[in-house]
């Protein structure tokens, strides 16, 4: 068992199957008649060099330029190169993310493309050849595609069902162009950096979180999870949702007893894990000790994987709580002799990285475990390329307190919700923001409400787990894990966000669901598996005291941050509401335990950070 104490100054698995690249990807398309501009998809690209370290590639077809930043993880040759081109069909394409079921697919295909590498990229591409707009059904993984179709004289844009991988837009009047991050599409210029009012109302009401399609900012959007957009020759948009499982009892499965549920879950996430193993290099796990992370060590050694890479952090304790949570994890390190290693942070430290961590956010992230991840992933990337993380498990399988409180109120689902999650309700949004940033209509409700009450859940909590999974978790923590690792050219999977397990724990019974506290089917599965104390330990969050408790360096940080001349001229915050914060730094949280001061100072700061002045 190894032990890093962080300063600033493992074994391959034997799989078959490779999956290509996960990366960087940027473009412009133009559709007026003027060529597209090299030049801003280059330095477009170049800002991602983060996400992909192992080589850059830059396709021009006049109207359409195509740009992408390699990190190697299947086919480590040439051949997998991107962008990727079919010269005699008329096609382009630039790929972010890991198609798991390449393999399988390849066969079929053959019989219309001729296959010159191993790369998961070109199935894509000939995917597309076979099966036009419906090849994004036949994909199994998590993906940020966009093709260029000369012949048809389109565009085809497609994100993964959960929104894993991210693909950010900046349209204007006769062209569109796309990155993997939106400071890169910053990097490009010439986009509309004044914020959004509907967004900042978001922002403050979850925690951080905007969902797609908007960002912060009024020039720039996120396509959709699970959204297939093609783009003619004019201009003209065409969406698709491509995917939505119901959540209800359906089918054979509405008849399944307790142990039918238990044995298909076993399995389903068994299959996932496995998935996620495809690579040409070793795969590793970012083992918090809670149940999730846990649960995929264990899987992984059920299929007989042995000397697992497995990684912990941990932070000094202080009046912000407990700082690691390493007494679990080494129990699950003991009990599957994994190759264990635990990073130490020191307060200084996380103080001293917290403006890098801003610099990797692809939007202004408020949650506290953002900047342990950025740690985590620095370190982790030292010794493998691929990692699976127990992300989503909680949203879920129904893991947190507000999935039931949400529930079990008086006053309805959405009110229910509203209250167990929101920060603030929008009366309270005039004690933040200056007038000239409020909205007259309670936007963030109104999203809720629309969200929640839409047809096709059965149970309330089958409405609040969709509004989960499909609206809020791509923004977070989807958003924070992949923002975190592609800053160092780590991939980070996600077995609970399999599709396959997501629609079938859609299907299944909400009341097995919230059992035991939440997530009652998977610490049954656990208690087969795990040791005790992993399972019965209180629910909790990962534990960052020094930004919980805010004091020091980190204090002095927030306090020139919420007090520069930027952030006054922003004329963003009421400064009566700023300054009662900071005389009391630590007397205001949010619902999840967030400190309401941090929330506010990371999104001035990421603005500072990133130059944006409106």
């Amino acid at each position: 068992m190894g032990s890093w104490t962080l300063t600033l100054s493992a074994a391959p698995f034997d799989e078959n199957a490779s999956c290509e690249i996960v990366c960087g990807i940027a473009g412009e398309i133009r559709f007026d008649s003027a060529a597209a501009d090299q030049a801003a998809v280059r330095a477009m690209t170049e800002s991602m060099g983060s996400r992909g370290p192992d080589g850059e590639g830059i396709w021009s077809g006049g109207w359409a330029v195509l740009g992408h930043r390699r990190l190697s993880v299947i086919d480590l040759t040439d051949a997998g190169a991107q962008p990727m081109a079919d010269d005699d069909r008329g096609l382009a394409l630039v790929f972010n993310g890991c198609i798991y079921n390449h393999e399988q697919l390849r066969p079929e295909l053959a019989s219309i493309h001729r296959f010159t590498s191993s790369s998961d990229t070109e199935v894509v591409l000939a995917a597309y050849e076979r099966w036009g707009l419906d090849f994004v059904d036949h994909l199994v993984g998590m993906f940020a595609i966009v093709i260029v179709d000369a012949r048809r004289r389109r565009v085809v844009l497609a994100r993964d069902r959960l929104g894993i991988k991210p693909l950010y837009l900046a349209p204007a009047p006769g062209r569109l162009r796309f990155a993997s991050t939106l400071p890169a599409l910053l990097s490009g210029g010439d986009v509309d950096t004044s914020l959004d009012p509907v967004a900042l109302h978001h922002f403050l009401s979850w925690h951080s979180i905007v969902p797609a399609p908007r960002t912060i900012l009024s020039g720039v959007v996120k396509l959709p999870p699970a959204t297939l957009r093609v783009i003619d020759h004019a201009g003209t948009v065409v969406d698709r949702t491509y995917w939505q499982p119901a959540y209800a009892r359906v089918g054979e499965r509405a008849g399944w007893s307790d142990e039918d549920w238990q044995e298909a879950l076993h399995e389903s996430l068994s299959t996932a894990v496995r998935r996620r193993l495809v690579s040409d290099v070793p795969v590793g796990v970012l083992l918090s000790g809670g149940l999730d992370s846990s649960l995929l060590v264990a899987l992984l050694a059920e299929t007989g994987h042995e000397r697992i890479p497995t990684f912990s952090i941990g932070f000094e304790t202080g009046a912000g709580g407990e700082g690691d949570e390493f007494v679990y994890s080494d129990a699950v390190a003991r009990r599957f002799g994994t190759d264990h290693h635990r990073l130490r942070v020191k307060d200084r430290d996380l103080a001293a990285v917290l403006p890098r961590a801003v610099d990797a956010m692809t939007e202004p992230m408020g949650t506290q475990d953002v900047p342990a991840f950025y740690l985590l992933s620095e370190a982790v990337a030292e010794h493998v390329k691929v990692v699976q993380s127990g992300q989503g498990a909680d949203e879920v399988f129904a893991g947190y307190a507000y999935h039931r409180n949400a529930i079990a109120t008086p006053e309805g689902i959405v009110d229910g919700f509203a209250s167990s999650f929101s920060d603030r309700n929008h009366a309270e949004m005039a004690q933040v923001l200056e007038p000239g940033w409020l909205r007259e209509r309670d936007v963030s409700r109104e999203l809720l409400e629309h969200r929640l009450l839409a047809p096709g859940a059965e149970t309330p909590l089958d409405a609040v787990l969709r509004l989960d999974v499909h609206t809020l978790m791509p923004d977070d923590p989807v958003k924070r894990v992949d923002s975190m690792t592609m800053a160092f050219g780590l991939e980070a999977r996600v077995p609970f966000l399999d599709q396959d397990l997501v629609a079938l724990a859609a299907s299944c019974p909400p009341e097995l669901k919230s059992r035991e506290g939440g997530k009652g089917v998977l610490k049954h599965l656990g208690r087969r598996m795990l040791p005790t104390e992993v399972i019965d330990r209180p629910k909790g969050y990962f534990p960052v005291p020094v930004l919980h408790h805010l004091d020091g360096r980190v204090l002095d940080l927030v306090t020139t941050t919420l007090t520069s001349p930027e952030s006054r001229r922003r004329g963003l915050f009421r400064r009566d509401y700023v300054d009662m914060l900071l005389r009391e730094p630590n007397a205001r949280f949010t619902p999840v335990n967030g400190n309401m001061l941090w929330q506010l100072a990371v999104l001035e700061l990421w603005l500072q950070r990133h130059g944006i002045s409106s």
